[in-house]
């Protein structure tokens, strides 16, 4: 039971409050009123927030999160010359993230001075010089590392991926590589496409709705308005979490006067299950064994037939797998899991979601695949009200993707920008993070170019990511905000600050639009209306195009027209990407145009023509086998933590030190503790403690001073905030076949505080 005080419920009047509250922090309140009755409407800009869907349905179509991102972005404190004049690297790197970002947009280029260690005024042209000097410097093309963010927009991603692959590399690694890689992986092996199966308007025609390992009150807000109007319409919502949050309890629509302003709410999950971490492999699996062992007319066998490869290794493999075994793996009790399947199997239109929660662990492609397996078995895809639904985070991380930041691109993207532009480009595969990271930490790569994010707080095993950044020669960074990416400064390194989603992109041919792809693969089209902060600030389009042609000259590309005019690029990417014919029409479509997805059409793109169950064993454990070893030496028993956002969080962006929904209030290194293992450990509420990682590669990882909440959490379970839990996950403790780093398993020792270090030797 929880000891720290929770809202009765989610949304509602305090999500309206929080709102206002963020709109006046900004010092611009005039100026974002107007931009919020632009977010996510066809004649407006898309939310830099979360990549749910939009719809045309009513005049507000932000949310609480969406909002603080937008007020966040188109803010009145800048930091420009003065600001970095007055404040050293050294000194920047002992402040907070969330100080950092705090102190307003970036308002001009900027150059390290290693000498004075400050940041300096650069002009321009200066700076794409320089850039263009380390990269035609370079022994390899392969020296540098091209890092994306899951905000910019597809325009910028295409020229993005196109300048790296004319220069000679496919190293993109990218934010998607820390998240649901193991979603695109898992999908593209068993369906033959990475992406979701599902429309938004499938939500209301489901039956059945299973959540798994999210937390869309927090980190996609949005889609509670789908879900709850789903759950009044009839629908049984099933999550799994490992943590009680309330949204998925109780949600009220802060557009509906009724729960605005009264206790009034909406029941959202019809069942509420919480797995162990790493558990939910397990739950699933023993939902398919009921199904096949006791509800086989739920089977849907025609559809297996027709449509499926591997379904009798798979049979044999559930029959094969222990009740036992998946209660104790799961955490789960037969029965509820029994319930759990009753519902799947009643339904006649199921939709699937999952988020982090699944992506995070070592064996996230055999648990994403077991979902999969789930759909297969009873024929939940290809129909309304079906399907998959890999619900991704930031705005355009899925579009990026399709517009080629992969570093394993297939040879068809390969082959059809080659013949349009009469070009060879690299086929070898290039680097994602966890490869990026090791190339630049043992001085194989020496550029880092980010364009957006904050890859310092995003990536795991911090000591060894600054390490590796701090390694560049080059270290270039995009951004809107100052972070902790810009203090990772190696021998040089350049600030460059761009335009935000609500600010007017000016080129020599007037406004111009961007597009973005959602998690539903809607592709549309975002317009700014605000006046840029700085004339400084320059688009990231224009900021690509530019490097480009300071690097490569115009004899292939030019560049600099794609940067006048947006629709141009629209025309490449049309003709070099398949999906995107009559481009610059169909973005003036309300509500912009779906990209086909095959496995919704029932056309399966795998090497075998088919959907592939696959017949996977459950993992022996889901903890390491050297906790065991820990646990022998120090007698104390090993905790997993999975690291998790705050509600006033979006990423690594930080807007405030509350989690209203959890009932945390002024702080952020708090570790959530199960009650009985706290007393266990001789804790309490507000006990500091200290944390170690349990690894095996020789170093010690601890992070000092969190205070315990209890709270509704399994036995043996902890969770913490990330960035500030970062520190403890191992670089090389990825998930198998994704190299997602396992942020959601992560194996500790928790002890009072300042006692870690001494306990962790022992081990």
């Amino acid at each position: 039971m929880s000891h720290i005080e929770k809202p009765a419920k989610a949304g509602g009047f305090s999500s309206l409050q929080s709102t206002m509250k963020q709109v006046l922090r900004s010092q611009k309140t005039k100026q974002n009123i107007k931009n919020l009755l632009r977010v996510n409407q066809t004649d407006g800009f898309d939310c830099p927030g979360c990549a749910w869907g939009d719809n045309d349905h009513g005049a507000f179509q932000f949310c609480e999160n969406g909002a603080k991102a937008v007020a966040w972005e188109s803010t009145g404190k800048t930091v420009g010359a003065d600001f970095f004049a007055s404040h050293s690297v050294r000194q920047l790197a002992n402040q907070s993230d969330y100080w950092l970002e705090y102190q307003g947009r970036l308002t001009e280029p900027m150059r390290y001075n290693p000498a004075t260690d400050h940041y300096e005024p650069v002009s321009w042209d200066d700076a794409f010089a320089l850039i263009a000097e380390k990269l035609t410097g370079l022994d390899s093309p392969d020296r540098v590392e091209f890092y994306t963010s899951g905000r910019a927009s597809n325009e910028a991603s295409y020229l993005y991926q196109l300048f790296g692959r004319l220069f000679g590399t496919n190293n993109f690694p990218d934010c998607s590589n820390m998240c649901h890689e193991a979603s695109g992986v898992a999908l593209t092996q068993a369906v033959g496409i990475g992406k979701g199966t599902v429309v938004l308007d499938d939500f209301d025609r489901a039956g059945a709705i299973f959540v798994y390992g999210q937390n869309p009150g927090t980190n996609h807000p949005r889609m509670m308005n789908a879900l709850r109007q789903a759950a009044r319409q009839g629908c049984k919502i099933v999550s799994f979490n490992n943590l009680k949050e309330v949204a998925l309890e109780r949600f009220a629509s802060p557009q509906s006067p009724l729960e605005l302003l009264t206790p009034a709410a909406t029941t959202i999950s019809h069942q509420y299950l919480t797995p162990r971490l790493g558990g939910d492999m397990a739950a699933m699996r023993g939902m398919a064994k009921y199904i096949l062992e006791e509800l086989p007319e739920a089977v849907d066998r025609d559809f297996i037939t027709r449509h499926t490869r591997h379904f009798d290794e798979y049979e044999q493999q559930v029959r094969a797998t222990d009740w036992a075994e998946i209660v104790q793996q799961s955490g789960l009790t037969q029965a509820e899991i029994v319930q759990a399947a009753r519902v799947f199997a009643a339904s006649s239109s199921v939709i699937s979601c999952w988020a982090m929660g699944i992506t995070q662990h070592l064996h996230s492609v055999d648990t994403i695949r077991e979902i999969v397996n789930l759909h297969l078995l009873r024929g939940q895809l290809g129909k309304p009200g079906a399907g998959l639904c890999p619900v991704r985070g930031h705005s355009n991380v899925q579009g990026n993707r399709t517009m080629g930041i992969n570093e394993k691109p297939t040879a068809a993207f390969i082959e059809r920008i080659e013949r349009h532009l009469q070009v060879s480009l690299p086929r070898a595969p290039g680097h994602n993070v966890y490869e990026a990271l090791k190339a630049l930490h043992e001085g194989r790569s020496k550029v880092l170019i980010c364009l957006g994010g904050n890859l310092a707080a995003a990536a795991p095993d911090t000591a060894f990511t600054y390490a590796a950044m701090g390694a560049t020669e080059l270290n270039v960074q995009i951004s809107t905000k100052l972070n902790r990416s810009h203090l990772q400064v190696g021998k040089e390194a350049l600030i460059l600050p761009c335009l935000g989603r609500t600010e007017l992109d000016i080129q020599c041919t007037g406004n111009q639009k961007i597009t973005v792809e959602d998690t539903f693969s809607m592709v549309h089209a975002s317009t700014g209306a605000a006046e840029p902060l700085s004339a400084l600030c320059l688009s990231e389009t224009d900021i690509v195009a530019r490097m480009a042609h300071a690097t490569l000259g115009s004899e292939r590309v030019d560049w600099l027209a794609l940067r006048d005019d947006y629709g141009r690029i629209r025309c490449l990417i049309e003709q070099t990407i398949a999906g995107f014919s009559d481009f610059n029409a169909r973005i003036q479509q309300p509500c912009g145009f779906h990209l086909d997805n095959s496995a919704a059409q029932l056309l399966w793109k795998t090497s075998s023509g088919s959907a592939e169950f696959r017949a996977s064993r459950l993992p022996r454990s889901v903890l390491p086998e050297c906790t065991r070893h820990a646990e022998q030496m120090t007698d104390q028993p090993v905790l997993l933590l999975q690291s998790l956002r705050s509600h006033d969080q979006y990423n690594t962006t930080i807007y405030g030190m509350d989690d209203r929904y959890r009932g945390i209030k002024g702080q952020r290194k708090v570790v959530f503790m199960n009650q009985t293992d706290a007393h266990r450990l001789g804790l309490e509420e507000g006990s500091r403690v200290d944390m170690a990682a349990i690894c095996n590669d020789g170093r010690e990882r601890i992070v000092t001073g969190f205070s315990v909440a209890l709270y509704d959490i399994p036995q043996g379970n902890i969770a913490a905030y990330y960035p500030e839990t970062n520190p403890l996950v191992p670089i090389d403790s990825v998930g198998e076949g994704s190299f997602t780093p396992t942020s959601k398993s992560i194996p500790v020792l928790v002890t009072p505080s300042q006692q870690a270090e001494n306990l962790l030797r022992l081990t």
